[in-house]
């Protein structure tokens, strides 16, 4: 059926409005969720996000990192939001992610290069900005370092090594991706670890007003 063909609802009744305008806010769930008359939650979980070297699934697993480093996990993840973590502190942040070995067959190692680092915002009330902007306080740089097959481990933290740039360094350069070679560059001082992570949001990140 075409969109044309449906009925338009009528925004001034309370009982149309109610049917499709804001949704009731997320919950974490445990995984132990039926569903009905075909297993579970954590079986979903486990069909749909086993392949830790999958792009999509390892970028999630990048962000619920660096949400659990900064104590800011306990909100679900909002997968249309202009960034991706809001700390206690109310920094933003937006987490972007890479690794030399990805799920597919290679003929050598992949280049870490983030994409999306301008976007445009979008909001229910006036739907897409007209220009990408930098959106974020700061912005997380997580690299999976395994570098051969039989040590990959996505659940290893200390495979993890993490970069911090605040909004304004990223901003002067202009662009809209950027290789990790010039995360580098732009970096006061080399990669974190984990149990690191936290602290150097702290001694880089300030929050914006807007």
């Amino acid at each position: 059926m075409a969109v044309d063909d449906l009925d338009p609802v009528d925004a001034s009744r309370p009982e149309d409005v109610g049917t499709w305008g804001r949704p009731p806010e997320t919950r974490l769930l445990t995984g132990d969720e039926s569903i009905d008359g075909a297993g579970t939650v954590r079986d979903f979980w486990a069909w749909s996000m086993s392949d830790l070297r999958a792009n999509t699934v390892r970028s999630m697993l990048a962000e619920y990192l660096v949400a659990r480093a900064l104590g800011a996990a306990h909100r679900p993840r909002i997968e249309w939001d202009a960034y991706d973590i809001v700390t206690p502190e109310g920094l933003k942040l937006e987490v972007k992610s890479g690794a030399y070995l990805q799920a597919w067959e290679q003929s050598r190692l992949s280049m870490v290069t983030f994409s999306g680092l301008r976007a445009r915002t979008w909001s229910s009330a006036e739907g897409y900005s007209e220009a990408e902007s930098y959106n974020a306080d700061g912005y997380v740089f997580a690299v999976l370092t395994a570098k051969d097959h039989a040590s990959y481990d996505a659940l290893d933290v200390d495979q993890w090594s993490f970069w911090v740039l605040p909004r304004d360094v990223l901003a002067k350069t202009g662009q809209r991706s950027i290789r990790l070679s010039r995360v580098e560059k732009l970096a006061e001082s080399g990669p974190v670890t984990y149990v690191q992570l936290a602290q150097r949001v702290s001694d880089v990140v300030v929050r914006q007003e807007t």
